[in-house]
């Protein structure tokens, strides 16, 4: 553990904090603050604008729970909702619903976001801060590396990722950034901002109601048949007070890589580049008016996510093994991308943000 001094000025790093006796690490400079949980699979909690002093991110009200430190009343197959507490969460090798897949038992969204990771901090300067994180997952023979660099002056976190099969057979996986948006950046509601795409709501939810979108529908985006049988624009983020309802839907045949999401009263925006050759899909998640009744909402959870991925839909493993969506590894093969996260401001039509992270609009 290394012993920093507090922050003043430059950019800085710490490992010498806990929450609920996880480990933290804290990247800072005078634009943003970052908190990454590598005791909690290496989630990131905390992504804030500054001078505003907005998390970005979902935070819910219950707070920060440790998997390490409680244990539930009966065990099931998903983990991932006793323990979610919003944020950014690496999702790798199952998306959805839990599946057996050769003979391994996998859990909603598991396995990478509950595990403990490795870490080290690999740059310490003035100028830049860098750590790298790791994990071999439990049940698959996957280890997954991410190493986060913020420099000073910058309001963009660059991520270097990778996976690795270390099995002597082929295996399968789905890797997604579930990066979920709460009401302290969307309260007033907010505008999506995506390249030329389709947009597609999922089938029929048992108890995923009310869905905002007519479930199956599919159109040019943003604008898509409602439930209500009219169009609705789905790059409206609807304010907490004003819309009660839920949709599961994927963005597809993306013709770029990034998109962005702004509050238009703040002025207020955070945007992801990534790969779209790799993470080939955007997840359109939400629950927007406390909607979500019950487990694990409790109608308390006012969201909306935007999440690339390899493959879709959320149907887990077999079947996006089966609509040739998941990515395959030979024995000892790696993948590797990167991605730019940026929080920026005073921008309310994003028209791109380009490979270094740039966000262009006016």
């Amino acid at each position: 553990m290394l012993q920093q001094p507090l922050y003043t000025d430059g950019v800085w790093i710490t490992d010498r904090w806990k929450f609920d006796d996880i480990q933290a690490i804290i990247m800072e400079n005078a634009l943003i603050r970052v908190v990454i949980l590598p005791g909690k699979g290496a989630d990131i909690i905390e992504f804030r604008h500054k001078s505003s002093d907005t998390n970005y991110l979902l935070n819910q009200p219950r707070g920060l729970r440790n998997p390490h430190k409680t244990t539930p009343s009966a065990y099931g197959d998903a983990p991932f909702l006793d323990y979610f507490t919003g944020g950014w969460n690496d999702v790798l090798p199952n998306g959805g619903p839990g599946v057996t897949y050769k003979g391994a038992s996998l859990g909603q969204h598991g396995e990478a976001s509950l595990l403990a990771w490795d870490y080290a901090i690999l740059e310490q300067t003035k100028e830049c801060v860098s750590v790298k994180l790791w994990v071999s997952l439990l049940r698959t023979p996957f280890t997954i590396e991410k190493t986060l660099t913020l420099k000073a002056d910058s309001s963009q976190l660059e991520l270097d990722l990778s996976v690795r099969n270390d099995a002597g057979e082929p295996v399968h996986f789905m890797w997604g950034q579930h990066i979920a948006f709460g009401s302290a950046f969307l309260k007033q509601g907010g505008k999506i901002h995506v390249p030329d795409c389709k947009i597609k709501a999922h089938s029929i939810i048992e108890g995923f109601e009310p869905r905002r979108f007519q479930p199956d529908a599919e159109a040019h985006w943003p604008m898509i048949q409602s439930s209500k049988e009219s169009l609705d624009d789905a790059s409206i983020v609807y304010p907490v007070d004003s819309v009660q309802a839920q949709e599961m839907a994927y963005l597809l045949e993306l013709s770029d890589g990034w998109y962005a999401i702004t509050n238009p009263e703040t002025q207020l925006g955070f945007g992801v580049r990534f790969d779209h050759n790799f993470f080939k899909y955007i997840w359109y998640w939400q629950i927007l008016g406390n909607v979500g009744s019950g487990y694990p909402w409790w109608s308390q959870t006012h969201t909306a996510a935007l999440e690339p991925w390899t493959s879709y839909p959320t149907n887990g493993l077999l079947e996006a093994i089966k609509n040739g969506t998941a990515v395959e590894l030979a024995p000892g093969q790696t993948v590797a991308t990167t991605m730019r996260a940026v929080s920026f401001d005073g921008i309310k039509d994003v028209q791109t943000i380009d490979t270094d992270g740039q966000v262009h609009g006016t």
